[in-house]
């Protein structure tokens, strides 16, 4: 297939490898010249994923001239996803979301941002528990797509799925973004509780927790709970809050080491989701009436409302509700 892939940063240089090994026609878009021209001098992203040779069969292109190609793999910021959108051509552009996380300003699932530019495009997602340098490195790796129209699913499972990389198809596509969303900001909690400290049995505490705060406001949001239990859900979870890979973890630990978030992440040097999803997931906690306290104490700290200590001191001191979810799937 003729691919573009728009976002030059890890993930979006890790799909990119991935589908050229697959055989497809890759075109990577970047944002600036400069980029564009670094990557094409070097066949590999020195800055965000090194030690990993991008394929000389692809092609280096700037967003902004347009983007035009069979599959439209988005995996830019999740805040550069509506400024993106309107570069991709097209009578009826088929677009998978790789990014994941919630339009800040109004708590939008990104295949909306997308819709509302794009009204004809046929938009999905794909989700899991997918660390862009095990990609590369050919660790056997896991995802779900979703899309309205399972033909249209059928192909990104295609494209993507190779003896390394398996897709499942799901028409549940609320959810699996949800998913992918919202576990970045329980990763930021587990990351605290480990650079404070705390042993295994918080971190499980809070990350089952936050498993459940997930699960709620997405089936608030029209997800199934399912969706929650499966690959894009417990499964990316565990990935992204146990794995010093995951940088939303490392910005978490070194919050609870005592660094800034200001120096977190000038050091980072890269985009950690859950900070700017604590606030997309604040707003539409509020619009749908759930209780989010992980994710609430979490975005307090971020916002410099409360120490880490305090915040997981917080939520251990909570009167302890009901442990399940019958309210949730009707049980």
């Amino acid at each position: 297939m003729q691919i573009a892939v728009v976002g030059a940063g890890a993930w979006g240089t890790a799909l990119t490898i991935l589908l050229a090994r697959n055989g497809h026609a890759v075109t990577l878009f970047c944002h600036t010249p400069e980029e564009r021209d670094v990557l094409a001098r070097d066949r590999e992203n020195t800055l965000f994923l090194s030690g990993f040779a991008i394929p000389e069969e692809v092609r280096f292109a700037l967003t902004g001239d347009g983007v035009e190609a069979e599959l439209t793999v988005v995996a830019v910021p999740s805040g550069a996803v509506r400024l993106a959108s309107p570069h991709i051509r097209g009578e009826k552009p088929l677009i998978v979301i790789a990014s994941k996380g919630l339009e800040i300003d109004s708590g939008k699932l990104l295949t909306e941002v997308v819709r509302e530019v794009l009204p004809n495009a046929r938009v999905g997602a794909i989700s899991g528990p997918n660390l862009a340098v095990e990609i590369v490195r050919g660790i056997p790796t896991a995802a779900v797509t979703a899309f309205e129209d399972q033909e249209d699913a059928a192909i990104v499972q295609g494209a993507f799925k190779c003896r390394t990389f398996r897709v499942y198809i799901t028409d549940d596509c609320i959810g699996i973004q949800m998913a992918g969303a919202l576990k970045n900001v329980v990763a930021l909690a587990a990351g605290i509780s480990d650079g404070l400290g705390f042993g295994d049995n918080t971190k499980g505490a809070l990350v089952a927790r936050g498993l459940r705060e997930m699960t709620l406001l997405g089936v608030a949001r029209g997800a199934r709970a399912e969706t929650f239990m499966g690959i894009a859900g417990v499964g990316d979870l565990f990935a992204t809050a146990t794995s010093p890979l995951s940088r939303n973890y490392r910005v978490g630990r070194a919050l609870g080491e005592g660094k800034t978030l200001g120096e977190v992440l000038a050091q980072l040097g890269h985009v950690a989701e859950g900070v700017s999803t604590s606030e997309g997931a604040h707003l539409l906690a509020q619009q749908l009436g759930v209780a989010t306290p992980v994710m609430d104490a979490i975005r307090a700290v971020l916002k410099g409302e409360l120490k880490p200590v305090e915040g997981v001191g917080l939520l251990m001191e909570r009167s302890t509700p009901e442990e399940g979810l019958r309210s949730v799937i009707g049980g």
